[in-house]
């Protein structure tokens, strides 16, 4: 998905992270005031992002998320790399200032409690790791490069995740290379994830911003279709899948497939700014209320918009079709449970907020 951006909230940052030298008074006046700590206000529940790329700088404009129209265009002129209508809205998404947005973004996770799976190449991801390893974890593919250009070998891949710490395997992009996620050639990968019980990310439903015809011109909807996995899932029955996108907008497929097949889980990243917001919630509405509630999980596909999270977390907060506990489980706890990850503490479940 290309990169949108969204202007910071800078009301929300603390003054030690807005101004420098305010640290130090910060800490002097929590020695002066005896129980002054106890006075801050609590850290906001854990959140899990399952859906971040390890991107630096990208040369974008500002864009409004859930843009109302995807816009014709006509091949005899030059055409947008994306077809979403150009409108006012506030809060608008901007870009980062040149060199900051990997830092931006990380504030943000820490600002927000999130915790995320970032993907890319193994270089650029160890970046990130080494920015923030509490709160970043690693994942890769064979198609490393993103672009399908260049396939890891298995060997690589093995050393990646047994000794290189990677975690998830994604983002696996074989629909921008036409290919089905069921396609004999690339079954070696899955099966070395079933074997490493590593679970896999794979990119299904649309893609190309409303322009794939122009951007990716081997991408094919129809290999997004999610009842695609069904024969993969045959192949590999002890195989953990997240369906990027939630298969959008095969809504009928993904429940198929996902009443067939209980490991399989979905998350919402890009849907969930790039579309019309009255979609977007009809389309998670549908996934809640035909019963599979425990298996949407949270993701932003953040490529280069640093206050995207607060954004997004924002509209799974407002949804008023999702009850409290619904809303923590979309935001950390299915996640948690689909990568094996501790349960979040009882005092930071989201009752005391009401998210």
């Amino acid at each position: 998905m290309p990169a949108w951006r969204l202007e910071r909230r800078r009301a929300a940052v603390s003054p030690r992270v807005r101004h420098g030298g305010g640290l130090i008074a910060s800490v002097l006046a929590l020695v002066a005031v005896p129980g002054a700590a106890q006075n801050a206000p609590p850290a906001p529940p854990p959140v899990i992002d399952v859906h971040v790329h390890a991107m630096e700088d990208i040369p974008v404009g500002a864009i409004c998320p859930n843009a109302t129209r995807f816009l014709a265009s006509d091949p005899r002129e030059k055409e947008a790399p994306f077809g979403w209508s150009q409108e006012q809205c506030t809060p608008r998404l901007l870009p980062a200032p040149a060199g900051e947005y990997r830092a931006r973004v990380i504030d943000e996770m820490k600002r927000l409690n999130v915790t995320a799976v970032v993907f890319g190449a193994p270089e650029a991801v160890a970046k990130w790791q080494a920015s923030a390893p509490e709160r970043i974890i690693p994942g890769t593919s064979f198609t490393a490069d993103g672009a399908g250009q260049r396939r890891l070998t298995e060997t690589d891949l093995r050393r990646l995740f047994t000794s290189g710490g990677f975690k998830v395997m994604g983002e696996i992009g074989l629909q921008y290379e036409g290919l089905s996620p069921s396609d004999p050639s690339v079954d070696k990968y899955f099966a070395l994830a079933e074997a490493l019980d590593v679970p896999v990310a794979i990119h299904m439903g649309t893609g190309g911003s409303g322009r794939a015809n122009v951007t990716s011109p081997k991408f094919r909807g129809s290999m997004g279709d999610p009842l695609l996995l069904e024969d993969l899932l045959a192949r590999h029955p002890k195989l953990r899948v997240q369906v990027m996108h939630a298969g959008y907008p095969m809504i009928d497929n993904m429940l198929t497939l996902l009443q067939a097949n209980s490991h399989v889980y979905v998350d919402i990243a890009g849907l969930i700014w790039s579309y019309p917001l009255k979609e977007v919630n009809r389309y998670i509405q549908r996934l809640v209320e035909a019963g599979f509630g425990d298996r949407v999980m949270y993701g932003t596909d953040q490529l280069g918009w640093p206050g995207l999270m607060a954004y997004s977390i924002g509209i799974v907060q407002n949804a008023d079709y999702l009850s409290p506990q619904q809303k923590r489980d979309i935001l950390y706890n299915n996640a948690a449970r689909f990568l094996r990850l501790p349960p979040a503490p009882a005092a930071d479940t989201g009752a005391r907020s009401g998210q």
